[in-house]
């Protein structure tokens, strides 16, 4: 059934590096956004494309029909979801709040059941995608919790994206998250290895990085990041840095605690993300993995 689009009163509470690009989309479409950060100073640009501006998170969801947030963790998230100015006080009866954050399921479910004792709902709806496909419009969103609250919130959501899918529950859309991004990791890790040692045996780095990107092994994430490698150089602005999947991988391998279920290409990869940081590079996007496995190659 086709959703019907009207315009929306929304909040954003978070204006980091995805905030930034999600709210100009959401205000594209129609719908009227008022935002908070802790650092005002990164509202400005958004503000002058018409964003509206709050005191408090609280402020935000006393507006707003539905309020969204992607913040650092889970910490992070209880306090502007939970505080005394958070988002809970603020949210009215029946008001969605949907928290685009990567953080623990069980913490998710945790802060989600606060919302349902108060009359109100949450959703965990992590996203997937880089910066740019989020510019590009092809971001993918996972919702975690109620039904008939994911079809409120749907029409809205695929204004950021066009592949909007319920995982089911409340915990389990972050769960997903973790599992893609756990993927995304090891695939990009495996990536620098496959080219450092295609190097190390005389193949030059620009031939090892056609051969791989025309290959059955290729993916839009690698072609993102093989001029990064072609060029040696990364990024001013990563596309997520090492720090930020360090985070992710930490997630996965506790995740796979809890669950009694093994993820051991997850502990490696997180091993070679600690060797980014011994080697101070770690401000970088995560294929400068690479850089480390020629150092330890001896080819640098």
């Amino acid at each position: 059934m086709a959703q019907e689009k009207h315009a929306v009163k929304l909040g954003f509470v978070g204006l980091g590096a995805m905030g930034q690009l999600i709210v100009p989309r959401l205000m594209a479409a129609g719908h009227e956004v008022i935002g908070w950060n802790r650092s005002r100073e990164k509202a400005v640009l958004l503000q002058d494309q018409g964003m509206l501006w709050a005191e408090t998170p609280r402020e935000v969801a006393e507006y707003c029909e539905f309020v969204f947030s992607i913040v650092t963790d889970a910490k992070a998230v209880k306090e502007v979801a939970l505080g005394p100015d958070g988002i809970l006080a603020g949210l009215r009866q029946g008001g969605i709040y949907i928290d685009m954050s990567t953080i623990e399921p069980d913490e998710s479910r945790a802060i989600a059941a606060k919302f349902t004792k108060a009359g109100s709902i949450m959703l965990d709806g992590p996203l997937s995608g880089s910066p740019v496909t989020v510019v590009q419009g092809n971001a993918s969103i996972m919702i975690g919790g109620d039904e008939a609250a994911f079809e409120r919130v749907k029409p809205v959501l695929l204004a950021i994206g066009p592949k909007v899918t319920r995982i089911g529950g409340n915990g389990l859309a972050c769960q997903m998250k973790i599992a893609i991004n756990l993927l995304l990791m090891v695939e990009v890790i495996a990536f620098s290895e496959a080219v450092a040692l295609a190097e190390k045996g005389g193949v030059a780095r620009e031939v090892a990085l056609d051969a791989i990107l025309k290959s059955v092994a290729a993916s839009p994430v690698l072609g993102y990041r093989g001029p990064f490698i072609l060029e040696g150089k990364m990024p001013e602005v990563p596309l997520a840095d090492v720090t930020l999947q360090q985070k992710d991988m930490l997630l996965a391998l506790n995740l796979g605690r809890t669950l009694g279920s093994p993820v051991p290409l997850a502990a490696a990869a997180n091993e070679m993300m600690n060797a980014c940081r011994g080697l101070g590079i770690d401000g970088n996007d995560f294929v400068v993995a690479h850089q480390v496995y020629r150092r330890l190659g001896g080819q640098e």
